[in-house]
């Protein structure tokens, strides 16, 4: 994905000719259409940091968690945990007054590119949204853990933290209130499995990149054994319009009939006529994402299925395009919404090839710290490299099935193999006959008695 199309586009089609604006696009509003990032000046002039000084100067910390609490904001980095509620699992003792958050920008899930948009073209927006959410769970240290890979990000953000520094916005007590926050930008070597926050924390020590057994949660016992939160980027930058606008307006962006409140970042690849990144109400229906936003496919390709959100998310068909975009409805469909960012797989693409290389990549991020994933998903690649090579054997397609179970939620340390395994399964259940194409031809005649 090229730095034109992670834009935000405006008018790719009917749906999408209404201009951005703050009271239906909360996040994106604030875009420059020639892509360039928004600085501290043209960011305060377009309601920058109000949110900020209002949670500064007015508000109570137990205001702004309940606050957040009531809007519903979930989490934006794939797993929905109300934002809240997770902030309200931060101890209330005074005495812990070391306190850390961590924003998950490690953003390593194959085909989401959202939080890249955010980071490099309104940076501020997520130190902004830092600020609040340090204010309401009384840290006084923040980083973004950063994907190593995101160079122009890493530039864009320290350069904001800089500016929001010199402004007072940021360090010892910011705008009068008493309120200390320092703010740092930590680039990760480039792990997937950083994505998962305790994994993270990890990093961040200096450690190896395992994820760490629950209980204790990071709430209680988090980076350097102090109390801290994980927040993803995208979950962030929702703060600053929740304080300044209020729950009732932002649980009226979403759609009817979505469980989930606010807008959010939805895309579609592949070969589609328009790739992109819209902020768009929870409750959309795909198919309206994907023919009135996406355009629909290339002139000669035919969609033959397509992942929700992310390369850890199911397949799904044509007729699925029905579903609303929020975790319920993708959930009704039988997958999870994930990040959001949809995949389009044309009717050219062999679906062993694809899961072939899908399962190599989450083979070669697992962190070998569990059995299950460390060699239930390079047997699922062995496999599968077998089936695309037309050698595979009569059994390949059940062991593939066993191994979806085998590695399923519940049976690993932490989720990366359930999602590692969720597309192969969904796969292998609808173009089963894809797989068994793969099944050496000596080995598809019955064996023949003695």
């Amino acid at each position: 994905m090229t730095r034109s199309t992670t834009k935000m586009l405006a008018s790719l089609g009917p749906a999408n000719r209404v201009a951005r604006n703050e009271e239906t696009h909360p996040l994106t509003w604030r875009l420059r259409d020639d892509g360039q990032p928004v600085w501290l000046d043209e960011y305060q002039q377009k309601n920058g940091y109000a949110a900020a000084r209002k949670a500064l100067a007015e508000m109570a910390q137990a205001d702004i968690v309940q606050t957040v609490k009531d809007s519903g904001l979930k989490g934006r980095g794939g797993a929905g945990f109300p934002t809240g509620v997770k902030w309200g699992l931060m101890p209330a003792d005074e005495a812990q007054n070391i306190r850390y958050l961590l924003c998950n920008a490690d953003e390593m899930e194959p085909n989401t590119w959202k939080d890249r948009l955010l980071m490099e073209q309104l940076p501020h927006l997520l130190v902004e949204g830092m600020l609040i959410s340090a204010r309401a769970l009384k840290a006084y240290r923040g980083y973004i853990f950063l994907r190593g890979e995101y160079v122009d990000a890493a530039h864009n953000l320290n350069r904001a933290i800089e500016e929001a520094k010199a402004a007072g916005l940021l360090g010892k007590n910011i705008l009068g209130s008493g309120f200390d926050f320092e703010l740092f930008v930590h680039t990760g070597a480039g792990r997937y499995i950083c994505g998962e926050e305790t994994a993270l924390i990890n990093s961040l020590e200096g450690r190896r990149a395992n994820p760490r057994a629950k209980p204790p949660f990071p709430a209680a016992v988090g980076v350097w054994g102090k109390p801290t939160c994980v927040n993803n980027v995208e979950t962030l930058c929702n703060v600053p319009a929740i304080i300044g606008n209020g729950v009732d307006w932002y649980k009226g962006l979403a759609r009817p009939g979505s469980e989930d409140m606010g807008s959010k970042l939805m895309g579609f690849s592949g070969k589609v006529k328009h790739p992109g990144i819209w902020e768009l109400p929870f409750g959309i229906s795909a198919r309206e994402l994907f023919e009135d936003y996406a355009g629909g496919m290339r002139d000669g390709y035919r969609l033959k299925c397509w992942q929700p959100g992310g390369a850890g998310t199911g397949f799904l068909l044509p007729e699925h395009l029905e579903a609303q975009m929020y975790a319920g409805g993708i959930a009704k469909v039988g997958t999870r919404m994930g990040t959001g960012l949809a995949l389009a797989v044309d009717d050219t693409i062999n679906m062993v090839s694809l899961l072939r290389n899908m399962e190599e990549f989450f083979a070669r991020e697992s962190c070998g710290w569990c059995t299950p994933c460390r060699d239930g998903l390079p047997w699922s690649v062995k496999i599968l490299r077998a089936l695309e090579r037309v050698q595979g054997s009569r059994q390949d397609i059940d062991t593939l099935l066993q191994l979806v179970d085998f590695l399923g939620p519940g049976r690993t340390f932490c989720a990366h193999a359930p999602g590692a395994v969720e597309p192969l399964g969904s796969a292998v259940k609808y173009f089963r006959h894809e797989f068994e194409a793969g099944v050496a031809q000596e080995a598809r005649a019955p064996t023949q008695p003695a």
